[in-house]
């Protein structure tokens, strides 16, 4: 039997459809009070209506929350919200995600729009919610990356791709960077690819994946304080596998940060 989440608040971002929306769903009906992140804060307050009209989860375990990752000065807002609204925060769930268009698109902040919403935004969330990231037992961060990590690389002097740009490669490159970001040492943290879903990112991978719930499980099982972690490990579901050499390299999270510090810093 799982065990109870009640007292525990997580942050979901995406958590309007696919894995990030099961994942509210089975953390709000272990008791959890859940932070429902959306692009907008209608489709948070719809995604939390649907919760409780279809699942045995309470109103008053949900609270919605609106930003744009495509914007990071909306990143910065909601991390104030949340820090005035739930100064305590025991789990961030770093799950948005899109792929990667099939043309060249950059944001307002300048950089790559898949690099942007997948991991910059997050980097910087993470970073900005470090004060309510309680320092108890079992607080952590869940990065919900893929296992097309392995494919990718990080352009470190054209990071933006606009050389040479494949969003099979963007969206690699993404992956890639939010994996890395597992092993920052300022927070605890792990990664985990939840296996090939029906997702709107199902076109990556295959034509058929396992409902979103699946997925959501293995992720899920990550939030359980029960569950020990150690910073930086990499889960393929529900086992601990190495991730690509690279995300496991000091030289390459220094570099990492360093990049993506000069690159959120562009909001500033």
């Amino acid at each position: 039997m799982s065990s109870s989440l009640s007292g525990r608040t997580v942050l979901v971002t995406g958590a309007t459809s696919g894995i990030g929306h099961q994942t509210a769903r089975l953390l709000a009906e272990r008791g959890a009070t859940v932070l429902v992140h959306g692009r907008t804060a209608e489709e948070a307050h719809a995604a939390v209506d649907r919760l409780v009209t279809l699942s045995d989860v309470r109103a008053s375990q949900l609270c919605a929350y609106g930003a744009d990752f495509s914007h990071l000065e909306e990143v910065e807002q909601l991390a104030a919200r949340i820090l005035a609204g739930h100064p305590h925060l025991d789990v961030l769930v770093n799950n948005a995600g899109m792929a990667a268009p099939e043309r060249h698109t950059v944001t307002a902040d300048g950089n790559e729009i898949a690099f942007q919403v997948n991991f910059l935004a997050h980097y910087l969330l993470t970073n900005l919610l470090e004060p309510a990231l309680t320092s108890d037992a079992g607080g952590r961060v869940v990065n919900v990356s893929s296992s097309l990590h392995r494919t990718g690389s990080i352009a470190w002097n054209d990071p933006n791709r606009t050389r040479r740009y494949s969003r099979l490669a963007a969206y690699a490159q993404s992956q890639l960077a939010l994996t890395v970001f597992a092993a920052d040492p300022r927070v605890t943290a792990v990664s985990v690819h939840p296996g090939v879903c029906a997702t709107s990112l199902l076109p990556l991978y295959a034509h058929e994946g396992e409902p979103p719930a699946a997925g959501a499980a293995h992720v899920v099982r990550l939030c359980d304080p029960a569950v020990e972690i150690v910073n930086g490990t990499y889960y393929d579901r529900d086992q601990r596998v190495s991730p690509a050499p690279a995300a496991s390299e000091a030289r390459t999270v220094k570099r990492l940060t360093k990049l993506a510090d000069l690159l959120v810093g562009q909001s500033a």
